[in-house]
């Protein structure tokens, strides 16, 4: 569930992103990280936006910390195992490399297939909708940016349903 601050923390990214455009639409990721930054270190936010906001770093910093600790392939040995790796075995619950049972690397196995199915089902739907809007572009090349293109060929308008939540 999306709390009002978490809504508020969000509207203060999107208000940032939305003054960092440039007039073909593009904005940097870093550029966007400064400036929601100045803005939270103002001081101006209520407690409770703060509190969102250092909850959020601090699910960053672990998601970040749990990323650079994923198992990998080690150049020097060709495996994977190093004791100070964390595997991720679903639920929330995570495991030293190290300390890992028989269990756990089934568990994690099976978290990876299952991980990498998901993103291979999204990749294929993406490159389906990729080649969909190429061709459209092929075809109508009197249009020259998406949001024109989806309106004229594919039919969006801002009333659709499933974008209320969206913003």
């Amino acid at each position: 569930m999306t709390t009002p601050v978490e809504i508020r923390l969000r509207h203060i990214v999107e208000q940032s992103a939305v003054a960092l455009t440039d007039t073909d639409g593009r904005f940097r990721k870093n550029d966007l990280i400064e400036a929601v930054h100045e803005r939270l270190a103002r001081g101006e936010l209520d407690p409770h936006l703060m509190a969102a906001a250092l909850k959020k770093l601090a699910q960053s910093s672990v998601t970040g910390w749990a990323e650079e600790r994923n198992p990998r392939q080690w150049q020097h040995t060709g495996r994977f195992f190093h004791p100070r790796s964390v595997m991720k075995l679903g639920n929330g619950i995570w495991v030293w490399m190290g300390r890992s049972t028989d269990s756990d690397m089934v568990q994690w196995s099976r978290l990876s297939r299952k991980n990498r199915a998901r993103v291979d089902r999204a990749d294929d739907k993406i490159q389906d909708y990729s080649d969909e809007v190429l061709d459209a572009f092929r075809a109508h090349k009197h249009i020259t940016c998406l949001e024109d293109l989806e309106r004229a060929v594919f039919g969006w308008s801002e009333d659709q349903a499933d974008q209320a939540g969206l913003f």
